[in-house]
């Protein structure tokens, strides 16, 4: 099939473009949120950057969106309109905002277009209305087993964690770094001044990983987002977690993989739980690397979505 699809979220669209389809993603430039192209990213020859004056003249079968915008953006571009000229999926990545439990999809009115959500969480939360829906749990490209933990430091990416400040627990690192220092990976550290973090910023996604490896422990401090590829790529790595218990965490972190809490105290008494027992540490790290790739592998994941693509073909 060739898919029409955005580079919104670059870790999902990595595993996303390694099915066998031709994913063409509208160019613009590399810093037009509509237009990004593939930003440079290594990805798979079958991702192709597509100027946007060109897209009417491909022969589309689906068209992938994961932002409201992107509707009126295909019916411009295509001169076709989602779901009913074309077919059309919808990702649902984010839980929804302001009020949890009552926030109407902006799909919710449509039965036309299939709501694809990436947690059962998020499918749960938000109002879907007459939308149909599936879920489709995230996949990793398994980055391989890495973990040393041969620093005892905790390892937490977030970005933009000043902005976003509370949503992503940003105020929670102060106590975590009680029970450990803590080095802070992602963008948008700049202003960040917390006792015993440590920003250290933006890194390629190879080095990321082996640097994340050598921490002892993974902080996932988030209260109110989806669940974090983030998360998944560092139990992938074989890291031991500790994280709030919000949102789909509950249900991906297992109890042998490290330490879920809404007791922040509990969370950071783990922390130093694995500072003080290594081997400890290494047996988790193992056991959340056993589930993660069990129930976040990339095959399944691209083949839950092969199904998807051809049940919404004509």
């Amino acid at each position: 099939m060739q898919l029409l699809v955005w580079h919104v979220h670059g870790s999902w669209s990595t595993s996303f473009v390694q099915g066998g389809h031709t994913h063409l993603l509208p160019y613009v430039d590399g810093n037009d949120p509509w237009g990004r192209g593939r930003c440079g990213r290594d990805w798979p020859d079958n991702a192709i950057d597509v100027p946007v004056d060109s897209l009417r003249d491909k022969n589309i079968d689906v068209v992938v969106l994961q932002r409201p915008e992107e509707i009126e953006l295909t019916e411009r571009w295509l001169g076709r309109r989602p779901g009913i000229d074309v077919p059309a999926v919808y990702v649902e990545h984010n839980a929804p905002r302001e009020h949890a439990a009552t926030t109407r999809h902006p799909l919710a009115g449509r039965d036309d277009i299939v709501l694809a959500h990436v947690t059962h969480f998020n499918e749960l939360m938000w109002d879907n209305g007459i939308a149909p829906t599936v879920v489709i749990p995230h996949g990793i490209v398994d980055p391989g087993y890495q973990y040393t933990g041969e620093l005892a430091r905790g390892a937490v990416l977030i970005n933009e964690p000043v902005r976003r400040n509370r949503i992503v627990g940003t105020d929670l690192l102060p106590v975590f770094a009680q029970a450990a220092p803590v080095d802070l990976y992602g963008m948008g550290l700049d202003g960040l001044d917390l006792p015993g973090v440590t920003p250290i910023g933006d890194l390629g996604q190879a080095a990321l990983h082996r640097e994340m490896a050598r921490r002892r422990v993974y902080l996932h401090t988030a209260r109110w987002t989806s669940l974090g590829l983030s998360l998944l790529e560092a139990m992938h790595l074989g890291m031991p977690v500790a994280a709030v218990a919000s949102t789909e965490v509950a249900t991906a972190v297992p109890a042998e993989a490290g330490f879920v809490s809404t007791d922040v105290p509990v969370l950071a008494e783990g922390v130093r739980t694995l500072l003080e027992q290594p081997e400890l540490a290494v047996r988790m790290g193992k056991s959340a690397r056993e589930f993660a790739l069990t129930h976040y592998g990339l095959d399944a994941f691209l083949r839950n979505w092969d199904t998807l693509l051809h049940r919404v073909l004509p």
